[in-house]
């Protein structure tokens, strides 16, 4: 039955590999059942029902991203797109937290008639190949960013933004131990992968963990919760205590309209609207790319039903309360573990509807030990480097602009923008607008991006 509703064999896997990739997807995934609640209670949210809110939104949109595309991708709400909820929108700009629900549910309304009629398709058919490479290892780059401060390896400094970690001072038991955790974590997932053990990358964040309990059970990692470091030993395993769900759920269609200025929401609602577009399309560019899905005109087959996946799951997570729901770079985790199919994104489904009920066990999971998967899948989609020609300097110096721009923009649509703006301008400036074959579409993606600087 598996094998003929995914097609494992025809897309050179197995269940055992889907599942595993699945459940390494959902590894490196699962810090947003923490990270979202903590930051939408900053909206005045109910963090408990923000929890359930955000399991039920990824589960809900990667089952239909496995059903509805059999890809292995998997969703979630997304990072900047919830601190862009609570901080600027509602704390900022001074709406309710239900108004910027509405204004999800609106952009996600409007994300599905575009799926539907071929827009969002056509903008990711009108990408050039270069950029798509491009992007692959930009979010490569990005992913490892995230990683290392994750890890506590990479930290804030006043004089150069960022530096390394310094191991000693008064929060060496915490920070100090945790970030030589995910440095001892790095070196024994990359030791599995040479030995070319499957399900390696999973295999690394669970030694990673027990080695952490281990750690603090002896002493030697003391949870300090005002450096963000908190135990590794689960304090349970289920909590059935779903009371609080009734807070966010439905509160979209219970917002108070009598101080709303339409033109401001417009305004709220299609920031939201561009920046999931293009994460979303930079995503599906970036993990298909790496898992070699793309056609021989680098296309993306059924990226229709993809599409309209992550826009319904928008809309559904507006209704349970929680910020947008978007396709997840760290699915490229679950590529590199070998995922192909639908069956690895059913897999992580599953798993986050299980988190409803095991929150407690999942919440446990250190980011110390969910880094160096991340770091390691970095490295894995930098292989995409070779697909981009540096003798073209038309094509080079874009792509090389789109890769710097992600992890130092900490956004994945600012590098796509620097990319789009860059080669179009850099090849129509050098009258090669022709030999390019730039489209109409780049022309009005590129004009759109630089209204978007001056105006947004």
């Amino acid at each position: 039955m598996l094998e003929k509703f995914f097609k494992l064999e025809s897309n050179n896997t197995t269940a055992k590999t889907e599942v595993i990739a699945g459940f390494t997807t959902f590894m490196t995934m699962a810090y947003i059942l923490a990270v979202n609640p903590n930051i939408l209670s900053a909206a005045g949210m109910d963090p408990n029902a923000v929890l359930i809110a955000t399991a039920l939104a990824s589960f809900v949109g990667t089952l239909l991203m496995a059903l509805m595309a059999n890809y292995p991708f998997a969703l979630a709400p997304g990072m900047g797109l919830n601190a862009y909820f609570a901080y600027t929108v509602v704390i900022g700009r001074g709406y309710s937290w239900q108004i910027a629900l509405l204004a999800v549910f609106i952009e996600g309304v409007i994300f599905i008639i575009l799926s539907l009629t071929n827009v969002r398709e056509a903008i990711f058919n009108a990408i050039p190949a270069t950029l798509k490479a491009a992007v692959s290892v930009g979010i490569g780059l990005f992913i490892a960013f995230i990683g290392l401060q994750d890890a506590k390896l990479i930290v804030h400094s006043d004089s150069t933004l960022v530096t390394y970690q310094v191991f000693k001072g008064e929060n060496f038991r915490s920070i100090g131990v945790g970030a030589i955790l995910a440095l001892i974590g790095v070196l024994f997932t990359a030791i599995l992968l040479v030995k070319q053990v499957k399900g390696g990358i999973l295999v690394g964040i669970l030694g990673t963990w027990v080695l952490g309990i281990l750690c603090e059970l002896t002493g030697i990692y003391v949870p300090s919760p005002d450096a963000g470091m908190y135990s590794v030993i689960p304090s349970g395993f289920v909590s059935l205590d779903f009371s609080s769900f009734k807070e966010t759920f439905g509160a979209v269609f219970t917002a108070d309209f009598s101080n709303l200025k339409i033109l401001d929401l417009a305004v709220v609602m299609f920031s939201f609207l561009f920046v999931d577009l293009f994460d979303t399309l930079g995503t599906l560019i970036g993990v298909s790319s790496k898992a070699d899905m793309l056609d021989e005109e680098g296309k993306l087959p059924r990226i229709k039903p993809a599409l309209l996946s992550d826009a319904i799951a928008t809309c559904v997570g507006a209704v349970f309360g929680t910020s947008t729901t978007t396709t997840y770079v760290e699915s490229a985790s679950g590529v590199t573990a070998g995922g192909r199919t639908g069956l690895t994104s059913l897999t992580t489904a599953l798993l986050f509807l299980l988190s409803v009920i095991f929150s407690p066990l999942f919440l446990s999971i250190p980011s110390f030990a969910i880094a160096p998967a991340l770091i390691i899948v970095g490295f894995y989609m930098m292989g995409s480097v070779a697909k981009i020609d540096f003798e073209d300097m038309g094509d080079a110096i874009p792509a090389f602009l789109c890769i710097v721009a992600m992890p130092l923009a900490y956004s994945i649509s600012e590098g796509i923008a620097v990319g789009v703006i860059s080669w179009t301008l850099i090849n129509l400036l050098t009258g090669k607008a022709k030999e390019k074959k730039i489209s109409i579409l780049m022309y009005i993606l590129t004009i759109l991006f630089i209204l978007k600087y001056v105006l947004l």
